[in-house]
């Protein structure tokens, strides 16, 4: 249900808010608007923020009230409750304001909203995460040119570094697209709250990521003559025996940087972990291609930074089933183990 009791909303045809006291069934709710309660659909209500956003003052003289005949009345516009975005698909964060005890406007919670401003329609998954465990998932579709409300998170949620995980596939499949496409949004709280003050100077009423501009093409195959390679001397190898000539991979990988390079002490924090995080990537690839049911990485513990770049990189990767950190009488808390899927 996209409405909750206590919600305030505005009602679309006269602008007046008020807010929800009661959920009747899926399509309607019970409303109080200026002590009045009564019934009304879901579609005929929207939340109010974006109206508060964008409302301007109108300072006018008063002017005395003239006379209106019926053919004079204007017509009543559709009304436009759309989120404006620039063209592509969009993740939309809608802030909900509320008055604190010393009368300050905060953020109480975040609405959701995928905004599609392309000509196509996606079937789509989304998770949403907090590190690395679902938190909620949905699986639905996005019209073109349409917004999609998504769930609600609260503010303080936003201290955990949530992550936003999509896959989309076309709702009309192309031969030249590709079958599906992921991506991923990964929230940190300073730099959300940086945004909130920028949004409340431009007075804007969203927070947006992107997720994509064009879904992208098929990945095209390089079609190449082997016999005339093999003829010049190349080596060309029979990709069923693709990992025989392969790298032998590694079940158990150290990063502690006295195993990687005898020069770490004149590097910098940030070309120490540059070596480290390339190291992982090489025999996590390796992994891969193997096809290792599991992979341990051991990354100490130190300040943790290593350890959470890992985790960040793990999470967005499909052929991670899920991995875990705990103790271990060899490593203590010093060791990720990655388990696979294929």
């Amino acid at each position: 249900m996209k409405y909750q009791v206590g919600d305030e909303i505005i009602v679309l045809h006269s602008n007046e808010e008020g807010k929800v006291i009661e959920i009747m069934n899926d399509k309607m709710v019970m409303i109080e608007v200026r002590g009045v309660k009564f019934p009304a659909y879901t579609d005929q209500i929207d939340f109010p923020y974006f109206h508060r956003f964008t409302k301007k003052p109108v300072v006018q003289e008063k002017k005395k009230p003239q006379k209106q005949y019926i053919d004079q009345l204007p017509k009543e516009k559709q009304p436009q409750t759309n989120i404006k975005a620039a063209e592509g698909v969009w993740l939309s964060f809608v802030p909900k304001f509320a008055m604190d005890e010393f009368g300050d406007e905060v953020v109480e919670l975040f609405k959701l909203y995928l905004i599609n401003r392309t000509n196509s329609g996606y079937h789509f998954i989304y998770k949403q995460q907090f590190f690395g465990r679902t938190d909620f998932e949905l699986k639905n579709e996005v019209l073109a040119q349409k917004d999609f409300y998504l769930h609600d998170i609260s503010f303080e949620s936003l201290n955990d570094n949530p992550s936003f995980i999509f896959e989309f596939s076309l709702l009309h499949p192309d031969k030249n697209k590709a079958d599906y496409f992921e991506t991923h949004v990964k929230v940190k709280a300073k730099q959300m709250f940086q945004k909130i003050e920028e949004i409340k100077e431009k007075n804007e009423p969203t927070i947006s990521y992107p997720l994509f501009t064009i879904y992208p093409n098929k990945a095209e195959e390089n079609k190449i003559e082997l016999s005339s390679l093999a003829a010049k001397g190349i080596k060309v190898y029979d990709v069923s025996k693709v990992r025989q000539n392969l790298p032998p991979a590694r079940s158990v990988i150290d990063l502690h940087m006295e195993k990687l390079s005898d020069n770490w002490k004149n590097m910098s924090n940030l070309e120490i972990l540059g070596m480290q995080l390339n190291e992982f990537e090489k025999w996590y690839e390796l992994a891969i291609a193997h096809h290792q049911p599991s992979l341990i990485v051991i990354h100490g513990v130190g300040s943790g930074r290593l350890k959470e770049e890992i985790h960040d990189n793990l999470k967005t990767k499909k052929e991670v089933k899920y991995f875990v950190n705990q103790y271990d009488p060899r490593f203590g808390y010093g060791a990720t183990e990655i388990f696979f899927q294929y």
